[in-house]
């Protein structure tokens, strides 16, 4: 890195950068507004830059007003923009020829795909992956083929741990690492990984990932109880455990997280399909077939939407066996 800046002539260290970074990082959505969106904070992270490679309050003043036009994109793989930025900044000062058009094109021409592809690593892969973990360790223990109920939540603190711990150390890394790459190769870096076709490879490979955690996810977490019975003669079937588990266990938890990507799909609204769920779980707790349990995580139950089963006589008191 030395070499580098030595060949340049260059002001910037590799300081100035990873304090950069970190004002992006943590404060790149501060300042979010409906005009500018990110406008604000990219301006806040070039900051460390500016007073490096500017000193009369014009120039200081011209750079910010240049790095407050509309911005926004993924906080993290995004990050190759203000390397690339920082880059072009620093070859302006020492007097290459890179107008304001010319940064702003890189700007605008890299934040909607970067963005994609940060969304697509953060958020469809790494965040799923980490909390199906944490998930996991904090814990559902259940017998073998036997769906999870409340009463056996462990409730164990390590679960959140692990995944606090472990995305914060991700995301940190990614976002660390692309914004140097961006400062060290500058708009190359991006260029290189579009030829190359890994960004396509990457996003495709993470999309289905992503997808496959989150088919385990619902198939280890979404429960779907029906409660009523049937009476065939002297005996009493269970509508789900003794009829459509027997066909296709799990068979009602998928068919709710299918119905709800369809009309995801068709366009319905996230809030009004969660108010619509939670109307639809308010009635089905009803007790319409008996007497309420009276715990939560009681086996017996008269709703339609818990596992059902008869519960046992209550025993009778030491006075009333007198």
């Amino acid at each position: 890195m030395g070499t580098r800046i030595e060949a340049m002539g260059g002001k910037i260290t590799r300081r100035d950068v990873i304090w950069s970074w970190v004002l992006w990082t943590f404060f790149s959505h501060a300042c979010y507004n409906y005009e500018r969106l990110q406008a604000t904070a990219f301006a806040h992270a070039m900051t460390p830059i500016i007073r490096k490679l500017y000193h009369t309050p014009e120039e200081i003043s011209a750079a910010l007003k240049r790095h407050l036009v509309f911005f926004n994109t993924e906080p993290n793989v995004g990050g190759v923009i203000h390397g690339a930025v920082i880059a072009m900044e620093e070859q302006r000062a020492n007097g290459a020829d890179i107008d304001d058009d010319a940064i702003n094109a890189i700007k605008s021409g890299l934040m909607g795909p970067l963005a994609g592809i940060g969304d697509t690593i953060s958020q469809g892969t790494v965040t799923p992956l980490l909390l199906a973990l944490g998930i996991g360790i904090a814990g559902i223990s259940a017998a073998a083929g036997a769906q999870p109920d409340l009463s056996q939540l462990t409730g164990n603190p390590l679960g959140a741990i692990v995944y606090i711990v472990l995305e914060v150390a991700v995301i940190l890394s990614l976002a660390y690492f692309f914004y140097l790459q961006g400062w060290q190769r500058g708009r190359e870096f991006v260029t290189d990984m579009l030829r190359s076709g890994a960004l396509d490879r990457l996003i495709t490979g993470a999309g289905v990932l992503g997808n496959l955690v989150l088919g385990a996810l619902a198939a280890t977490f979404v429960a779907l109880y029906i409660a009523p019975t049937v009476s065939i003669g002297a005996e009493r079937l269970s509508i789900q455990r003794d009829l459509l588990d027997k066909i296709f266990p799990g068979l009602l938890p998928l068919g709710l997280v299918l119905l709800t990507w369809w009309l995801l799909r068709r366009g319905t609204s996230p809030i009004r399909l969660l108010v619509v769920y939670l109307v639809i779980c308010l009635v089905g707790a009803f007790p319409f077939f008996g007497e309420a349990p009276k715990y939560v995580t009681d086996k017996c139950g008269s709703a339609v939407f818990q596992p059902y089963g008869p519960c046992p006589e209550p025993r009778p008191s030491p006075g009333a066996q007198q």
